[in-house]
Parts: C-alpha cells; structure tokens; sequence
C-alpha cells in the first residue's frame, strides 16, 4: 500500500520507493514519526528522541525532494505533492511535504487492518465480501495487467459498506477546531480563540443514529447513498461542514481498491481474537492494543 500511495501523490521516483533498502529505511523513519506524532506537538523534543530523530530525517529527505521539484529535474508533472507546493509558502514546504505524507498514510494503514479484521472475525461478512468480488469475474493475473476502474468498485457495494462500519467503530476520539470568529451554540458563547472539539468516538456510538452501536453491522450503510458522497445520520469521520478532511474520497477509493484486490489475491483465517482498540490514542484512526494473527494462503 505504501508504494501505491506515495507514488501517485508524490510522482514515481520522487521518494525512495524503487531502491528496497532505501524504502524500507523510508517505511522505518515514517513508522517511529506516526507512533508518536499527537505527542510530538506538545511533549519536548528532547523527551522523544527517536520521533525527533525520524522528523529530522524526513524533512531532510523532503527538503531535497522540494528542491528537486524547484529545478523541474522530476519525472512526472501535475503530482498532488506539486500542486500543494504551488500553494504554500516556501519555507515550510517540506513540513507540508510530510504532513501530505502522513495524512495519506497513517489512516489508511490501520482502517485496512481493522476491515480485514472484522470481516474475518464476523464469517458472514467475509463471505459476503469474497463472493461481491468474485462477481467481478476479475481473475488475478487481470487484477495484474490492468487497471480496476471505479464502475467496477461500484459492482461492490458490500464491500464498501465492510470499509466503512469499521471506519465508524475505530474512528478518531476527538476532532479539534480553533473559533475564529465567535458563536453562540444554543445559550452558550464560544469567544473566539477557544479550542473545541467532537469526539466521533462518542458520536459514533449514539445509539440513535447507530442501533446496536458496538456491533459491526455493514447492512446499516445501506440506507446511505455513498455513489452520491453522502453518509449516515450522525457518521463524522472525516469532520463536518465546510472542513471536512480533504483527502476522505481518495481514502475510501485506495481502501475500496486495496480490499478487493486482497480478496482477489488471499484467503485468510482468524487464529486469535481481533485485539481491542487502544486507549493511548485519540488522533487519527484508533490503533490495536496487540497483535492479530492469521493464517494467510495465496489463491
């Protein structure tokens, strides 16, 4: 998924994704910043040392990236990674660089997991998605050889709905926004400067708008019309109103693609319970307590 990913924002060749022993260096430094990056922002760098060893590294690597990018040496043009350089001071564009780098890894990564894991654990659910797949009538070596186009995604609805119960059960604990200007919320007014937040934690488990909240139920996002972008009631992920993450349908497209394109290739049989989520995080998607063992066969 990594390679994927940094290729198409970043360009071929932009980052070290060729070379094995120069990606995987990549994958090691990018792994220790995302471990600890909701603390790096308030805990001292001296007190985490490793985190700030791995910043360092990748924004040297970014800082020649942009620099590359400056003397129009890359290989391909009209990247994501261009496009927000265009945008932003120039100061800071290796800090944006990683920031792009993280937010379209560290989500994706775990929500993969935590579908695989819930469908796995919930045998109907597998099944189910295997056979909306296999409907494709998409071999493996056709899953090789050409492209999978978003008409096909859409042939598997059920799938989607696998991506994104789980992405309600281990969604972000809270979602923060500065007031800028200030508001009033019902006899209340929030002066501006203040910090607030939503947990969709909590809303997510408002039984209201989610009968049986802790349950991994995929047939409840059938009311949701997703071909037109629109959620359930009560489903905020990805934020609300105007600032809603950006990147959300490029997300639920790489998460569609990889799944099924998993399923196509893999079956997989649950050793061990799926772990619980961990109580030391509340930034991004929630992250598992353990490990979760499987048997894995090459179809």
């Amino acid at each position: 998924m990594y390679r994927g990913i940094i290729d198409n924002l970043f360009g071929k060749n932009t980052l070290p994704t060729i070379d094995k022993e120069a990606f995987e260096e990549l994958v090691q430094h990018f792994t220790k910043f995302d471990e600890q990056f909701e603390y790096g922002s308030k805990i001292p760098q001296m007190f985490l040392r490793e985190w700030t060893q791995s910043k360092v590294w990748l924004l040297k690597l970014f800082t020649k990236v942009v620099k590359q990018l400056a003397s129009g040496t890359a290989e391909e043009e009209n990247t994501v990674l261009q496009s927000l350089l265009a945008v932003v001071d120039a100061e800071h564009s290796p800090n944006y660089s990683l920031l792009l780098l993280w937010a379209s890894l560290a989500n994706a990564v775990p929500i993969t997991f935590w579908t695989l894991a819930f469908m796995l654990a919930h045998e109907h659910a597998w099944k189910k998605a295997k056979d909306d797949v296999a409907a494709l009538s998409l071999m493996h070596k056709i899953f090789v050889k050409t492209l999978v186009t978003e008409d096909q995604l859409l042939k598997t609805p059920y799938l989607r709905w696998c991506i994104m119960e789980a992405i309600r059960l281990r969604s972000p604990g809270v979602v923060t926004r500065r007031v800028i200007k200030p508001f009033t919320v019902k006899n209340y007014t929030i002066p501006a400067g203040d910090m607030v937040m939503v947990s969709p934690y909590w809303a997510h488990r408002n039984p209201k708008y989610f009968p049986d909240p802790d349950k991994f139920l995929p047939e409840r996002w059938q009311s949701a019309d997703l071909e037109k972008n629109i959620f359930l009631d009560g489903f905020i992920a990805f934020g609300g109103g105007r600032y809603q993450c950006p990147g959300r349908w490029f997300a639920l497209m790489e998460l569609h693609l990889f799944i099924a394109q998993f399923l196509q290739r893999f079956d997989c049989q649950l050793l061990s319970t799926v772990p619980d989520l961990s109580p030391l995080h509340v930034v991004g998607t929630q992250q598992p307590t353990g490990p979760c063992h499987v048997r894995l066969t090459r179809l």
